[in-house]
């Protein structure tokens, strides 16, 4: 039977709360958080998980699940897929995931983000590291640098979108002046300048699923920037409920389209600090349900899979 490795890539997250040091430090390239910094994202992990950690189960189950989704596939009839998890930040990283391959025997794979959009600082740093140790395995590895079209991802956001209109309506408001907010994670404004494609596709998801989701009343905004020196893209959805207040608007949609599972950035940026500031300013905000393992975004992320694997090696 033919073999395929799908190296499954994402940002990452500590195992535990204990693990949150080392997890910090990996993200400042080898440098120690002060005490200051780690008491500060230590809490924010604590308000959101409660003293339980299962923010790492979301990555598992969703490598788990689009294994399984792969092999449900008939187009996958006579070939072996096996799906290994390559983390950013934490163990298993990216290289342990390549590692694992090659341990297995796997001399073709496929790797691909969980992340639709792409940029040169985000997912092609991610390519850039398990292209290097492929190489040195002599892994025949093909990457899906995007996916922000894809039928089936576009319709699971629709959805769901669609879905928190409803409460809107059923909470009383008017849908029609539901502000509806895309969101994705904030990267320094440079990548303008170099002609990154990552802040047009967030703006072409945007378009589409408004579109499908008849929302005529929308906008993008930036969320949990980092707290560097230089400039980021903004603006930040904080700065943009205060102009929105200022306009009046008093129901808000936050749809973070740049994120495919619950993690720190939705469940505290948006779930506990957005609505905490959108509390202040008399605003009533919803979130739209994170795709995590839902079956229509493990279905786009096992169909592009397949495609690629036919473009490279089944093509006549």
């Amino acid at each position: 039977m033919n073999q395929i490795g799908v190296l499954v890539m994402s940002y990452g997250t500590p195992q535990s709360m204990e693990d949150i040091e080392a997890y910090y430090t990996h993200i400042r390239r080898g440098n120690k958080p002060t005490e200051e910094q780690l008491s500060e994202l230590t809490e924010r992990y604590e308000a959101i998980v409660g003293g339980v950690f299962p923010l790492r189960e979301n990555t598992n189950k969703q490598v788990e699940t689009l294994e399984q989704t792969l092999k449900q596939d008939a187009r996958t009839e006579g070939t072996e897929y096996r799906c290994y998890q390559g983390l950013k930040h934490a163990s298993p990283f990216i290289e342990d995931g390549v590692d694992a391959m090659a341990a297995d025997g796997i001399k073709k794979a496929i790797g691909i983000v969980l992340a639709p959009h792409y940029s040169t600082m985000s997912v092609g740093s991610y390519i850039k590291r398990a292209e290097a140790k492929a190489e040195e395995h002599g892994i025949d590895m093909s990457f899906i640098e995007s996916y922000h079209l894809h039928p089936k991802l576009i319709e699971a956001l629709t959805m769901r979108v669609v879905a928190k209109l409803n409460d809107f309506e059923e909470a009383g408001a008017i849908r029609k002046d539901v502000q509806v907010l895309f969101s994705a994670h904030s990267l320094p404004s440079k990548i303008v300048e170099m002609g990154d494609p990552y802040p047009e596709q967030l703006l072409e998801t945007s378009k589409v699923v408004a579109k499908q989701a008849g929302v005529d009343r929308w906008q993008f905004t930036w969320q949990s920037a980092g707290r560097t020196a230089t400039p980021w893209l903004g603006p930040d959805i904080l700065d943009t409920l205060q102009e929105l207040s200022k306009e009046e608007v008093e129901d808000v949609l936050v749809a973070p389209i740049g994120f495919v599972s619950d993690h720190l950035e939705v469940l505290y940026d948006l779930d506990i600090e957005a609505k905490a500031v959108a509390k202040e300013l008399d605003m009533r905000l919803m979130r739209i349900d994170s795709l995590n393992s839902d079956p229509l975004y493990m279905e786009a992320l096992s169909d592009v899979i397949i495609r690629r694997v036919d473009e490279k090696w089944n093509a006549n």
